[in-house]
């Protein structure tokens, strides 16, 4: 119990481990780029011992704000702290309405389908997640700032950094819908002719369009680099001592950057050069 005690929510010596060595966390990620492996979402392959999307997805996703607020509402109390300033709460307060939309609303109530994802995809998703919240979590809930002077003299940055972050989480849902409707389209054409024929329809799992709205026109993921945009802001509400909501950011770039251009090769192999034209992976006329 101690054990536990020491890691969840952290001393500071274990919070203090554990933040420095995630920053080094895009070493890890290098692997990304010489292997071209990633079986999750389009690249997903017929493993037997696959997860169902939906399921996988929810599963390694919210623990990550699970365990930030746990660690929130136990870790001030073994410090002896009465109450966290409001700035704290307010990154806590983003955090989780990220998280609720993405862990728990989309795939189990907006997505209409999820292709399978492989075990050791979903493990590292989850070592993820609970890294950052140990990271985040600890910082926020006592090791970071712990006065309401500490935020003193910043609410106008701090506007300016949600404003970011509302941005993205905005552009972020709607991107994420433009990729829902091609599945919804097709599983309203493939009912409608199920009625026709009598027969069930097919599964959409494995359907795929290249979209055309939004900076789809653009680019192939754009729903990556809203969510930079949305963890950019949120390190602005921070500050640039905030080094968890940095490493949160660099992070997220390192895993995402090369899975997005693993992404692009899919789609060009998939339907051609010529149809893919103009549009990069992520960034806009650049990479």
């Amino acid at each position: 119990m101690v054990l536990i005690q020491k890691w969840l929510p952290p001393s500071r010596e274990n919070w203090e481990l554990i933040s420095s060595a995630w920053q080094f966390f895009p070493l890890i990620t290098a692997f990304q780029w010489v292997l071209d492996w990633y079986p999750q979402g389009k690249t997903s392959n017929n493993f037997r011992f696959n997860i169902p999307g939906k399921l996988a997805w929810a599963t390694m996703e919210a623990p990550g704000f699970i365990t930030l607020l746990y660690i929130m509402f136990t870790l001030p109390k073994e410090l002896g702290i009465s109450e966290l300033p409001w700035g704290n709460w307010t990154m806590a307060g983003i955090f989780t309405i990220h998280y609720l939309y993405r862990a728990l609303l989309a795939p189990l109530v907006l997505n209409p389908s999820m292709s399978p994802i492989h075990p050791l995809v979903w493990a590292m998703a989850l070592a993820f997640q609970l890294t950052n919240a140990i990271s985040i979590g600890g910082w926020l809930a006592g090791y970071g700032p712990t006065t309401a002077y500490d935020w003193a003299g910043r609410f106008h940055i701090i506007q300016v950094g949600l404003a970011i972050w509302g941005s993205g989480l905005l552009a972020n849902i709607y991107h994420d819908d433009v990729l829902r409707e091609i599945r919804r389209a097709v599983d309203r054409r493939q009912r409608q002719e199920a009625e026709k024929t009598g027969k069930a329809p097919e599964s959409v799992d494995k359907i795929y369009m290249l979209p055309e709205n939004g900076l789809f026109r653009f680019v192939l993921y754009p729903h990556y680099l809203c969510e930079w945009i949305e963890w950019a802001g949120f390190w602005v509400v921070g500050g640039w001592n905030c080094t968890p909501a940095r490493s949160f950011l660099i992070n997220e770039i390192a895993t995402m950057l090369p899975r997005a251009l693993q992404g692009w090769r899919w789609y060009v192999a998939k339907f051609g050069r010529d149809n893919v034209g103009d549009r990069k992976a992520i960034i806009p006329g650049l990479l």
